[in-house]
């Protein structure tokens, strides 16, 4: 086992650094010059002086090293658009806005997927079991901005329901009535998948030889699902949890951007457009990083979960 999770790590490694070298290069050869950009235009010595700054007068070649040596020692460069601003100081102040609102959302869309799946199927074939099929339908159907856009139209300004805006004081714990929309549009995925996933794997236990000895026992339904079912059909919602977790942290540009919360999401839709490609590169690698490392961590629990599930070495 030790030897997977290590190899596992690896393949981390390996990957991020093709991340970072495909992202680098990419970068380097869009058309344009990402120094005189907007409305406005820099004097040439200026402009001239800043190319110096970021190493722009230099091979690509050249750029690349220096670059990848300060990404060895965890400096993911400073902003071409912000003086003084870091993408290590970026990351730290708006990626928690990002985790929090993703966290919400998968947490929300595991319960109730869970919920719904299990209802679905010892409900078949009844108005329940359609109602959560038509919601899956729906959920994969129907984009989350669409969904953002039609929360904030009918529930926006109502109630208790910001239309946009992000709790100043603490990011974690307070405003929540800011977050009960976005979390809303983004978990709606996430609940029709897991609703799906969940029932597919609860219909395929629930007729099983030791399903039918605990009904005949006199064990309620409560004690099945809790002790036999939910233990048995977890495993199909473990293998799309870790990706689709992080899919949804580091997905939720649109989402963001529509609620104006000021996540990293946020902030890398607004790279792109300032081309500023120093913080295109720190988020896409910081993105990539976190989607990697969640598929990792996927492969580690999917064996310890399910017993029956080992890692062991091809015989010689």
């Amino acid at each position: 086992m030790l030897r997977f999770i290590l190899q596992r790590f690896g393949y981390l490694v390996l990957t991020l650094w093709v991340i970072a070298t495909a992202t680098f290069f990419l970068m380097n050869t869009l058309p344009g010059d990402p120094v005189q950009t907007g409305t406005k235009l820099l004097p040439e010595q200026v402009a001239q002086n800043l190319r110096a700054k970021w190493g722009l007068d230099k091979p690509v070649i050249v750029r690349y090293g220096i670059y990848f040596k300060n990404l060895l020692h965890g400096n993911l460069g400073e902003s071409m658009k912000t003086v003084g601003v870091t993408a290590n100081q970026i990351i730290k102040e708006r990626f928690p806005v990002s985790a929090r609102l993703g966290l919400q959302a998968i947490l929300t869309g595991l319960i109730i997927g869970l919920v719904l799946g299990i209802l679905a199927a010892f409900k078949r074939n009844t108005w329940v079991d359609y109602l959560v099929i038509f919601i899956a339908i729906m959920g994969v159907s129907v984009p989350s901005f669409v969904l953002a856009a039609l929360l904030q139209r009918f529930l926006g300004g109502h109630f208790i329901f910001p239309i946009i805006g992000w709790p100043s004081d603490n990011v974690w714990f307070s405003g929540w009535e800011y977050t009960i929309l976005p979390t809303l549009a983004l978990s709606f995925w996430s609940i029709a998948t897991y609703s799906r996933y969940m029932r597919t794997s609860v219909l395929e236990v629930i007729n099983s030889d030791y399903i039918l000895t605990a009904k005949a026992k006199g064990l309620s339904n409560f004690q099945i699902i809790r002790n036999h079912i939910l233990r048995n059909s977890i495993t199909p919602i473990i293998s799309i949890f870790a990706p689709s977790l992080a899919a949804v942290v580091t997905g939720s540009f649109v989402i963001e951007t529509i609620f104006c919360l000021p996540g990293l999401g946020m902030y890398f839709v607004q790279s792109i457009a300032g081309r500023d490609f120093i913080m295109i590169m720190a988020t896409t690698i910081f993105f990539s990083f976190l989607f990697i490392l969640s598929i990792v961590l996927m492969d580690i629990v999917y064996g310890l979960i399910d017993p029956r599930i080992r890692t062991t070495e091809t015989p010689k």
